[in-house]
């Protein structure tokens, strides 16, 4: 298992390396001692399951904001997706960029994502699944979003958008007065 920085702090890729045998393999999803660096005190509380059935459809851009906001760490165990985290953290010198990594369940990569960063994704082949492991249960009151589409932040989607949902349609884009997310 290994880290690889990305160009927006805290946002981390992560290479597994599956231990294989005539039997099938074994592969480390998560290893405190390896994330230690990244996020000392990461600690997982819920894991979720997600399944997406059209190819094209985009999830997102969901966060919680505090004081129930989250670690995420997102891995592909079926199909392929365009995962994409965006920084919406205060006073962060890669506010409004994005970050995006193909995630697939040939690969085997994770995508680590900070408090305060956005989180998105598109499905690049039918019947995508992915599993979310969270810093923090989920909390209603605390959940937010950002449009997937929004100029600001000029998404670079590799196919056009399918499936949104009414919730993540409804989500504004942001203007001057978004201050961002204080993690």
């Amino acid at each position: 298992m290994k880290l690889h920085a990305t160009p927006i702090a805290g946002v981390w890729e992560v290479a597994t390396a599956p231990h294989r045998d005539e039997r099938g393999s074994l592969t480390r999803l998560f290893c405190a001692e390896a994330f230690a660096a990244a996020a000392p005190d990461l600690r997982f509380v819920q894991v979720n399951h997600s399944v997406t059935r059209r190819r094209g459809t985009i999830r997102g851009m969901h966060f919680q904001r505090p004081p129930a906001a989250e670690w995420k760490l997102i891995r592909c165990l079926r199909g392929r997706v365009f995962d994409v985290a965006v920084d919406l953290r205060v006073g962060s010198a890669t506010f409004g960029r994005w970050h995006a990594a193909e995630l697939s369940a040939e690969n085997q990569r994770e995508i680590l994502i900070p408090p305060g960063c956005a989180h998105g994704f598109q499905t690049l082949a039918d019947d995508a699944e992915l599993l979310y492991q969270h810093s923090q249960p989920y909390t209603p009151g605390c959940e937010d979003g950002v449009r997937h589409d929004d100029p600001r932040f000029a998404i670079a989607w590799p196919e056009p958008a399918a499936g949104v949902s009414s919730r993540d349609l409804g989500f504004r884009p942001i203007d001057a007065a978004f201050e961002g997310v204080r993690a």
